[in-house]
């Protein structure tokens, strides 16, 4: 039996900051490689980025708004 935690709030890594600014600027992620580049899976399950059908990976509306900058 496997147990799955969840923090009560998503703290991005460094390295899934920057998929997720790659991805606001239009660059292509497919599944491949996403697995390649070990890219956290942590980003779909936490809604910041998702999959289509053939697998590419997009920016989600929260994703946008966590890579957001601030003044």
């Amino acid at each position: 039996m496997t147990v799955s935690f969840h923090a009560l709030n998503f703290e991005p890594t460094v390295d899934e900051l920057a998929v997720l600014k790659k991805l606001e600027l239009g660059e292509s992620i497919s599944l491949e490689s996403a697995a390649r580049e070990h890219v956290s899976r942590r980003l779909l399950e936490w809604g910041m980025a998702q999959q289509d059908g053939a697998g590419k990976w997009s920016l989600t509306p929260l994703g946008r708004e966590l890579i957001r900058r601030r003044d």
